[in-house]
């Protein structure tokens, strides 16, 4: 299973993105998937989560209202839609995914089993 994540950028305050996780190698229609977040000297941070059907999300405190998870399944892609960004959103973010079928939106990073290599958002005050 590879994740390819893109969509990553320099970016003003208050700008948008999106981001794209693409899956090769397995459906991503049965899994859930997760975005999280790393700025330096610190810690993985836990973004937003997305449950195996789409029907169930999850955010961090930071983000809601702010950023939306989804799945297409069609084109096997998770994305995360980031509006009204923030110097504090600085970061590389990795797609994760549960090998485990048929699971919610969790959004600790020991239930996700294989990840992608990270795109990088920078926002400029």
């Amino acid at each position: 299973v590879q994740l390819q994540a893109s969509g990553g950028g320099l970016v003003q305050a208050g700008d948008s993105l999106r981001l794209s996780c693409a899956a090769s190698g397995r459906t991503l229609s049965w899994y859930a998937m997760v975005w999280f977040r790393k700025a330096p000297n610190t810690d993985r941070d836990f973004v937003a989560a997305v449950s195996w059907d789409g029907a169930d999300t999850n955010y961090a405190d930071s983000v809601k209202g702010r950023f939306t998870i989804s799945k297409d399944s069609a084109k096997n892609t998770v994305y995360l839609q980031m509006n009204n960004l923030k110097p504090e959103d600085t970061a590389v973010y990795y797609c994760a995914g549960q090998m485990v079928p048929f699971t919610r939106a969790s959004g600790a990073l020991r239930d996700y089993d294989y990840w992608g290599q990270g795109t990088q958002v920078t926002v400029s005050s």
